[in-house]
């Protein structure tokens, strides 16, 4: 990959960032305004409409850069993980501080006050950032006002110790191009995140994954792969369990699912598609 991907570079023929200026040539340049992801989840699409493809999600407390705003649409550049594209101008709100803690279970909810039987004012996925101003019984208290269950959260440094046991979880999540959530997530989604939570950085489509995380090894068969492997087709990846099967989201099931690798392997090569690497931390 390189820095002028357009997946990863904020430029049009009619606008670009500042950062780019001398980079790339467009009629005008802008500085970037930050500000963040404030609601549980919001599609970051290829064009300003609602029935445009979504790229990937963005997620709750992710800072953005944010570009242009064009009648309730905002061009941006995630700053996690680099990608481009539009979110709907109400998933946007100010940076209210450095976030302190992160959401450690699949979902979650903020409740309005210390009572988990009001009706929740947003839900919240794996990942989330948020600023806990102080506790109060079995509730962290957000600088923002809500309230959500202390044992959903950890504090921003504590990874959780294995990736792969983060993706299990994700075991029966719908498949959604583009997805990062247990609502629904796609292959390179679900690594990304499963990889987030263990505190490692992973690109976000699969090819850049590909050329970007870790090392190949060889592979003769199924029997090579070890617990954390990456196994990659074109525009397809799959971690390996280190028992002989795999974890993956795949539009076969759509879902996420484990299997038998070798018989994985088997079937998507019946369909037409090789490995192309394997890839170790």
């Amino acid at each position: 990959m390189t820095d002028l991907d357009p997946r990863l570079t904020p430029a049009r023929g009619d606008l670009a960032a500042e950062y780019l200026r001398g980079t790339i040539e467009a009629e005008n340049y802008v500085p970037a305004l930050s500000m963040r992801i404030a609601v549980g989840s919001a599609p970051l699409r290829a064009e300003a409409r609602p029935d445009a493809a979504q790229l990937t999600e963005a997620i709750f407390g992710e800072p953005v850069a944010v570009y242009d705003l064009d009648e309730g649409w905002a061009w941006v550049q995630l700053e996690s993980d680099r990608y481009v594209g539009w979110l709907p101008e109400w998933a946007l709100g100010p940076v209210a501080g450095e976030p302190t803690h992160r959401v450690s279970a699949l979902r979650t909810f903020i409740f309005p006050g210390a009572s988990i039987k009001q009706p929740p004012e947003e839900a919240l996925t794996l990942g989330s950032h948020v600023i806990v101003e102080r506790e109060e019984g079995m509730f962290a208290v957000l600088a923002t006002g809500g309230y959500v269950p202390r044992q959903h959260l950890a504090p921003l440094a504590a990874d959780e110790d294995d990736y792969v046991s983060v993706a299990e979880r994700f075991v029966g999540a719908p498949y959604l191009w583009g997805g990062k959530t247990s609502l629904g997530l796609d292959c390179s989604g679900l690594v990304q995140v499963a990889f987030d939570a263990a505190g490692l950085d992973a690109p976000r489509d699969s090819d850049m994954q590909e050329a970007g995380i870790g090392n190949p090894v060889a592979f003769d068969g199924a029997g090579d792969l070890q617990r954390g492997d990456l196994i990659f087709w074109k525009g397809h990846v799959a971690i390996a369990r280190g028992d002989g099967t795999i974890i993956h989201a795949n539009a076969h099931h759509m879902a996420v699912a484990i299997e038998d690798a070798a018989g994985a392997i088997a079937r998507i090569a019946e369909a037409g598609s090789s490995i192309t690497s394997v890839r170790r931390l």
